[in-house]
């Protein structure tokens, strides 16, 4: 095996892994950590950009061995329909031939098995990061309702308290008004006493001296 395909079969052990990390069971609070990690870090952002550039020589790989593919497989074809040669001849010409074909399904497999579990795994890494914005989501609402709820029971709670709360208070601007009216009833008493008192001091109307 060459070395870039060596590399290309490193990628698909790696994407295998990956793949099994992202199905394995998790906390909602580790998965939603480690999907934050993957979705906001920007050494992550930079690791994804150039792996796209690879699958795309990948791409390349996996046309070429297509071809190859394509291309032994007549040159099997022609040296079955031949007759030409000693039987040994055409038996090492064959072996060859198989052997090439052999390689090149190989490295048609690896390349394409790679790029189908990238797909797979793209898809399965946005549909998980949705369904985390969705439970996300659900929490919030639930969180929300349940703090309603919360101030609706103790709101009843204390229904009843500020009820006496406020009839105190109105009981006690009730005395307040009633002291304020005995206080005016007082006053207008001492007043029109006082306004006796000066009346008898004044002499009567007919004996001041006009000046």
């Amino acid at each position: 095996m060459t070395l870039y395909y060596s590399l290309v079969f490193l990628l698909l052990v790696a994407e295998m892994s990956l793949f099994m990390l992202l199905v394995v069971p998790m906390p909602f609070t580790v998965r939603r950590k480690m999907f934050t990690f993957l979705s906001e870090n920007p050494v992550v952002a930079k690791f994804q950009y150039w792996l796209k550039i690879t699958f795309v020589f990948i791409l390349i790989l996996f046309l070429d061995s297509v071809n190859r593919v394509y291309r032994v497989q007549l040159e099997l074809a022609a040296a079955t329909d031949t007759a030409k040669g000693t039987a040994a001849v055409m038996g090492h010409e064959r072996l060859e031939v198989q052997a090439r074909k052999f390689y090149s399904q190989r490295n048609m497999y690896l390349c394409g098995f790679t790029l189908f579990l990238s797909l797979i795994l793209n898809r399965t890494y946005t549909m998980i990061l949705e369904v985390l914005r969705l439970e996300e989501k659900v929490k919030q609402y639930e969180g929300t309702d349940r703090k309603t709820k919360e101030s609706e029971k103790l709101a009843e709670a204390g229904k009843p308290a500020e009820i006496a709360r406020l009839r105190a208070e109105i009981e006690k601007r009730d005395r307040d008004i009633e002291t304020l009216k005995k206080q005016a009833d007082g006053l207008s008493r001492e007043y029109h006493d006082l306004c006796e008192k000066y009346g008898e001091t004044l002499p009567p109307a007919g004996t001041r001296k006009d000046k």
